[in-house]
């Protein structure tokens, strides 16, 4: 099964992981967020459900992943092109979309202000 971790990450903790894996350490899959608040603006619920509905299915349309979670196509196409901006989604060459995980794992630490 193939998994991302989503993560809260430093600009530079991101630069080190880079650095890391340039020296041949291996890196698991992770998309790395400045802020819980850029995480929760990136990723609503309806996205939460889109990224269900793709997990492990391969390419698909967008047409498809809308029929998938019942909703418009235009308004999934917002959600395809937001998500396609911050590397959770990719695009095929032949024009689909997909989300290459099975699986996303969500870590973080919420401290006292």
């Amino acid at each position: 099964m193939k998994t991302v971790t989503l993560e809260l990450a430093s600009v530079d903790d991101v630069k080190r992981r880079v650095l890391d894996a340039f020296k041949g350490k291996k890196q698991k899959a992770r998309i790395s967020f400045t802020s819980p608040e850029l995480l929760w603006k990136v990723l609503t619920a309806k996205r939460w459900d889109l990224l269900r509905a793709m997990a492990g299915r391969g390419p698909m349309t967008i047409r498809e992943a809308a029929r998938r979670v019942s909703r418009d196509v235009k308004a999934v196409h917002s959600d395809v092109h937001a998500m396609l901006a911050c590397g959770l989604l990719d695009k095929t060459k032949n024009g689909r979309i997909e989300f290459r995980f099975d699986a996303v794992h969500v870590d973080f630490t919420l401290r006292a202000a």
